[in-house]
Parts: C-alpha cells; structure tokens; sequence
C-alpha cells in the first residue's frame, strides 16, 4: 500500500529527528524537543487517517518516538548515574526509518548515548578520586581483587605507568557499573516480590469477599424461602379466622331468631 503524504511528513521528521540526535547537541538546542513534539501529533494524527499503515508500522513508529522522547527526559536529569539508569530502559525501533540504513538510527544513538554516559560517569568517578588518588585507586583494586587478578596485576607492571593507570580507571568504572547492574537487579527482585506478594494477598482478599457473598446469598434464599412460608401459613390462618367469626355470626343470627319466635309464642300478646 503507499505511503500517504501525512506518513511521508512524518517519516522525513523522525528521520530528522534521528540525525538531531545522533550529533552532540549544546545546552540551547531546542529543536529536537519541538520536532518530537510535532512527531507525537503527526502519530496522533496518522493513527486516525484513513489510509493509516498496518499495526506493526505503527507500533514501531510509536517505539521511535518513545525513545527519543525518553532521550530528551534522560538527558535533563543531572546526574550521569541517573542518566545511564534511564538509558538502560528505552527500547530504540527495531527496523530502518529509511530504506538505505543498514542498522536502525534509535539503535545507533541509543549505543551513542550510552557510550556518552559512561564517559561522563568516568569523568565524574575520576574527577571526585582526584589525580593524586590513581594510586590508591589502584592499589583499592589490588586489594580487593574483584576486577583483577594476580596474573593481570603482574601482566601490568611491564606496562607503562599511563596504560597502568588508564587501565585501572577503566577496571573501576567497569565495576561501578556491575554494582550499578546487581543494585538495580535487586531492586528489581524486591519490586517482584513485593507485586507478589500483594498480588496474593489481593486474590486472598478477593476469595474470601467471594465466600462470605456467597454465604450471604445462600442466607437470603433461605430467609427468603422461610418468608415466604410463614406467608402462607399466615394467609391460611387469617383464612380459618374469618371462616368461624362467619359461622360464629350465622348461629348467633339463629339463635336470636328462635329465641323470638318461642318468646312470642309462649307470652301472647295482651289484650
């Protein structure tokens, strides 16, 4: 099916906005902030067209779009730890937003971005050691032993005292980041946890509300059978009491009329 020019817009934007991205933008760069805010309408406005693409486009579009704006949000946090965490979390495009990319542009500047953040943390952990502490770094790591070995230690004593020292800083930075990977898996684990744990708790809830309805509703039929019962044993009985005032009436009605008829009879009118 063809593209319709409201999909064409928007391919040339976001391949725009790709190429924005993928360079090393100042601190006044305002125009990819804007260019994805028009992206998020044009997305909008493609969703609804009539001549929409199929849902995978879609969905992929959606991702491209995602990611950038993540990128934007990433990159305003002050913290080079915070901004290689929120990096971690956004999912580039999967295929090429024009036909001649061999490797889809989310995935490069996501890579780029990356790479970004980890030199800025290792200018951030070299600037707060110092340049007097490369030795202590060192021997800290010497000590330790989780990053390096005896025959590494031994393998750079030969070298020089830059590669020494670059490859120390490179050894603590590729520890920060495990401890960075092994906190957030924990906290991760816990979060699981814990949505079991309310989950259970949730669908125990849910079973014993479930239970006690049930009760109750079983409780009503009952009472309403019992009702219903001594309804009619009460209709009957009103039934029974009406039939003997009736026929209590009717002998009350006779014996008054007899009574008359052997009062006359038996005391003759005077003359």
């Amino acid at each position: 099916m063809a593209s319709s020019r409201l999909e064409i817009n928007f391919i040339r934007l976001l391949s725009r906005c790709e190429s924005i991205a993928s360079e090393k933008r100042g601190e006044t760069e305002w125009r990819l902030e804007k260019y994805v805010g028009a992206l998020q309408e044009m997305l909008v406005a493609l969703r609804k067209s009539p001549g929409k693409p199929t849902p995978e486009v879609l969905t992929d579009y959606t991702r491209k779009v995602d990611f950038l704006k993540g990128l934007l949000e990433a990159e305003k946090l002050s913290s080079p730890t915070e901004k290689a965490l929120a990096n971690q979390f956004l999912a580039p495009g999967r295929t090429p937003t024009i036909a001649n990319e061999r490797m889809p542009a989310t995935k490069t500047v996501h890579m780029q971005t990356k790479a970004r953040c980890t030199e800025e943390m290792r200018d951030e952990l070299l600037g707060t050691v110092g340049r007097p502490g490369r030795l202590v770094l060192t021997t800290g790591l010497t000590l330790t032993g989780n990053c390096t070995s005896e025959t590494d230690l031994r393998n750079r004593r030969g070298m020089p005292l830059d590669e020494r020292q670059s490859a120390a800083e490179l050894d603590a930075v590729m520890q920060h980041h495990h401890n960075l990977q092994e906190k957030l898996a924990e906290d991760m684990l816990n979060l699981a946890r814990n949505l079991k744990n309310n989950t259970m708790a949730a669908q125990n809830i849910i079973k014993q509300d479930n239970q006690t309805l049930s009760h109750s509703m079983r409780q009503a039929d009952l009472n309403f059978e019992k009702l219903k019962t001594e309804s009619e044993r009460l209709e009957q009985h009103t039934k029974k009491s009406v039939n003997w005032l009736l026929w209590l009436m009717l002998i009350l009605v006779s014996f008054t009329f007899i009574s008359m008829i052997l009062f006359i009879r038996i005391f003759p009118k005077l003359r």
